[in-house]
């Protein structure tokens, strides 16, 4: 298989690569296994926002409440090492809620001075819960921080702490009183994860586990500094080309195109993902690989992360809405062609 890098690594760099990556998926696997005592039948989510914060992004969790968003938030930060801390966005919410502010403190001898507090921003693992219940200017606040890793309060520049990661939720029933989020911004986000139901047996074992006198608690299975050097080692993986150009052709496949090149796919397509969404499956494809205990990415990988990369990096004509055709029903007509 050939490698496709900047710069192309030595057999003594694949071989580190390779020693470090044993290690960390023996830490992910046990990190898995503590998710899995808390969180029941919700595997695919549970990997999907691992693969985010293994590749150092942001998740956008959709789903109706009471599918347990908020308790697999609170039970990655114990189990990942990670300061996490929660913000319940409502439309009063402001920026300086989010962020912080400066106070003024006057001192013992009667001189006066400015102290920043920070806001919950300053974690290392934030939920933004119903994000899009917040306007536009307190949402904007938020992804700014996310994208710049710093905020700026009264002119003077704060860097945020590292790693820091937001894991989003959006509930897709309640449109009153909401502020969607603009397409750019939801660019910011590495992957939509849509939380789905559980099935039967899953939630039997729901039913039976969580209205006891005593529930499972969550433990810790790495070191945020594990963590950071495990992210290290995603982007260190090599990449076939097989991989690669299957990353090109799918992104580039689910963009409007014009004239004799238009076809029935991308004639439904007002507009398509950019090169960011190329970049995240880049890394996303690495960060499954190695949570799934391998060394390297397949195609395979490129095709079950396409739906969550693309799907809120996207939009249908009204013609193709107004005929019944879905983002994800496009997304899976242009997996067939790289499949």
């Amino acid at each position: 298989m050939s490698v496709v890098s900047p710069n192309t690594p030595t057999e003594q760099d694949l071989a580190a690569v390779a020693e470090n990556a044993e290690r960390a998926v023996n830490r992910i696997t046990d990190a898995r296994a503590d998710i899995a005592r808390i969180i029941f039948g919700q595997e695919t989510v549970v990997e999907q926002t691992l693969v985010t914060i293994l590749a150092g992004g942001h998740g956008l969790l959709v789903g109706v409440p009471g599918l347990a968003k908020t308790k697999l938030v609170e039970t990655l930060g114990t189990v990942l090492g990670l300061d996490a801390r929660r913000i319940q966005f409502t439309p009063d919410l402001m920026p300086s809620d989010i962020l912080g502010a400066e106070v003024m403190e006057q001192s013992s001898d009667g001189g006066r001075s400015f102290r920043f507090i920070p806001g919950p921003v300053f974690s290392q693992l934030l939920m933004a819960d119903e994000i899009n219940r917040a306007s536009p200017r307190t949402q904007s606040a938020l992804l700014q921080a996310m994208q710049e890793y710093h905020v700026t309060v009264a002119g003077n520049p704060h860097n945020l702490p590292r790693p820091f990661h937001v894991l989003a939720t959006q509930n897709p029933l309640e449109q009153e009183g909401t502020y969607p989020l603009p397409e750019a911004q939801l660019d910011r986000f590495l992957m939509q994860i849509d939380v789905h139901y559980p099935d039967l047996e899953a939630e039997r074992r729901i039913l039976l586990e969580t209205t006891g006198a005593e529930q499972a608690t969550a433990r810790t299975a790495m070191t945020a500094e594990e963590l950071m050097e495990y992210q290290q080692l995603v982007r260190r993986m090599p990449v076939g080309e097989s991989v690669v150009e299957a990353i090109l052709k799918l992104v580039r496949s689910a963009r409007p195109e014009e004239g004799a090149a238009a076809s029935d796919v991308t004639n439904l397509i007002a507009w398509g993902p950019g090169p960011r969404a190329s970049q995240a499956l880049m890394l996303t494809v690495r960060a499954r690989a190695l949570v799934d205990g391998r060394l390297a990415p397949s195609v395979d990988d490129v095709l079950a992360l396409a739906e969550p990369i693309l799907q809120h990096r996207m939009a249908l004509t009204f013609a193709a809405r107004a005929d019944g055709h879905t983002v994800r029903d496009v997304i899976t007509r242009v997996k067939e062609k790289i499949a």
